[in-house]
């Protein structure tokens, strides 16, 4: 995919550039990608009801109170609204205009396909299906991406901290997670000091890699950086977050765990964590890191046995998870004509670099 000539906002170098064809795999290779990936989360399946007994846990969903999938599922609804509210709000920020309203939810709900990608960056697609859809320049909606993983790492910092709360020995441990985020924030609004930081560190061995990838990130995203969006965006991301946790907790009453004051705040905690976790493991989707450490702090925190630890874990992936990636893959199926139409400008460079080597 050639797009590293694009240039982004205030004609810097489009942030898309650094994403390579080594991090970026071919239109073509997607399906092969995604069938993997969708092995990969039967395996993490298999293993979870390897590891707990079969009987209890089929016991256990006989016992589940069904009814509670209605406010979980309704809850994950209102998950993808606040989401999509941010996309909307990005597109218009940026003021990409003439992009219909169906396409725009479609390419929005593609993601919760495209992030089984390894490394999620088949999320990066999103702005190649506006390219393919309106013919936006790649390099103009790259930097929502960028700020869409931004502010969503943000609110799940965020909603941990704010959860933290209810221990007080975490006390400090939020209190220095928050001085980082404001830290962030600051740095992001000084644009000197941002670019002293990042020159300072392009000194280093260690460092100097990174710093020049976050420089160009910085310098495409700077629109998005400013502080009015970003608050904005970290606080939808945030409450997205938080509907996970209260779609956990609602799980759990479907199990019967009893309704003490602590239930929902450690719901909030071990959706955030676990979330977290799955980010840094760099599987696709965060299969098996989210999982096992869902089930591991549900085991911790809330004393529960094996069966119901599994059940609950499942039950409440399948609808934070799998449910969006099923809708995701509806969409992209129905926009299949627009999304995977073939690219003229691509197909002329692929025939121009045949001609200059004599192909």
């Amino acid at each position: 995919m050639r797009v590293a000539t694009e240039r982004g906002l205030g004609g810097e170098v489009a942030v898309f550039s650094i994403f390579n064809s080594q991090f970026l795999m071919p239109i073509q290779n997607l399906g092969q990608k995604l069938l993997l990936s969708l092995l990969l989360g039967v395996a993490v399946i298999a293993a979870f009801t390897l590891y707990t007994d079969l009987q209890s846990l089929h016991a256990t969903l006989l016992t589940f109170q069904w009814a509670w999938m209605i406010p979980v599922i309704g809850l994950i609804g209102l998950n993808l609204a606040l989401r999509y509210v941010k996309w909307d709000y990005y597109l218009r920020l940026l003021e990409i205009r003439g992009v219909t309203r169906s396409d725009s939810i479609a390419i929005f709900l593609a993601n919760y396909l495209l992030i089984l990608t390894p490394g999620k960056v088949g999320a990066l697609l999103k702005s190649y299906f506006l390219k393919q859809t309106n013919g936006i320049p790649v390099a103009r909606t790259m930097p929502i991406v960028v700020a869409e993983r931004l502010t969503d790492g943000l609110g799940m910092v965020l909603m941990t901290a704010l959860a933290m709360v209810a221990y007080p020995a975490a006390l400090p441990a939020v209190i220095v997670v928050l001085i980082g985020m404001g830290a962030v924030v600051v740095v992001a609004q000084n644009r000197p000091l941002a670019l002293r930081l990042m020159a300072l560190a392009e000194r280093f061995t260690l460092t100097k890699r990174f710093a020049a990838t976050l420089h160009t990130l910085y310098d495409s995203t700077n629109e998005l950086l400013k502080i009015r969006p970003l608050i904005w965006a970290t606080l939808l991301g945030t409450a997205a977050r938080a509907t996970e946790g209260v779609a956990l907790y609602c799980v759990l009453m479907g199990l019967g765990v009893p309704n003490t004051p602590d239930v929902l705040v450690n719901t909030l905690f071990i959706t955030a964590l676990s979330n977290i976790v799955g980010v840094l493991v760099m599987m696709p989707g965060g299969l098996g890191g989210t999982e096992g450490s869902m089930a591991g702090l549900l085991s911790q925190f809330m004393g529960l046995a094996p069966a119901p630890t599994t059940a609950a874990t499942l039950l409440a992936r399948l609808a934070s998870f799998w449910l969006p990636a099923l809708l995701g893959g509806l969409a992209m199926f129905a926009k299949r004509d627009v999304f995977f139409k073939p690219d003229e400008e691509e197909a002329a460079y692929a025939l121009e670099s045949q001609e200059s080597i004599g192909y």
